[in-house]
């Protein structure tokens, strides 16, 4: 995998998400796509190891009370994340990316590579040969980036997207 991008992520941790994080995560969402996931989905994907932020500033570590994870003691801020998992695929589990964004005001820091990087890692860990991913066609940046990670193209879905828009299924082969 090659990634030349304009920034590298200096300066940006990825971990796992966690509750505190998922306020952001929608606000991220929202600024992000037209047809956002509602809050209820992200919360499905708590606990799954491919579901990861980064974030940047403090390595303050949420502070759990009774239960209760918050985010008081750190100053740290979400600024990008992604969902992937695993899915059944004829005894082999295949990879799927099914969303990723970053903040409006980090997009080309290499935010979108760092969380992609270790999403495409963890599903590989995990069992993962290939992985797919959908992308509007119109999103030209998106589809560089999944280029960059030897992402190829291997079908359009014609009206995918609510507005009509094509989907263009992209994967990548890990075991390569």
């Amino acid at each position: 995998m090659t990634t030349t991008h304009a920034g590298n992520g200096d300066g940006v941790r990825i971990r796992q998400a966690v509750q505190a994080d998922l306020l952001a995560v929608l606000r991220i969402e929202r600024a992000s796509f037209d047809q956002p996931w509602p809050f209820s989905a992200f919360e499905r994907y708590l606990g799954e190891p491919g579901f990861l932020v980064a974030v940047a500033g403090g390595p303050g570590t949420p502070l759990v009370e009774d239960g209760d994870e918050r985010d008081v003691q750190s100053n740290e801020s979400v600024v990008g994340y992604v969902v992937a998992d695993l899915v059944p695929n004829h005894g082999r589990p295949f990879g799927h990316v099914k969303d990723i964004a970053v903040h409006p005001d980090h997009r080309g820091e290499g935010v979108g590579a760092r969380l992609l990087e270790r999403a495409l890692h963890v599903l590989e860990v995990r069992g993962a040969r290939s992985v797919k991913l959908e992308v509007r066609a119109s999103n030209d940046r998106a589809v560089s980036l999944y280029r960059e990670f030897d992402f190829e193209f291997l079908r359009t879905i014609p009206r995918y997207y609510d507005d009509g828009e094509d989907a263009l299924i992209m994967v990548v082969d890990l075991d390569v």
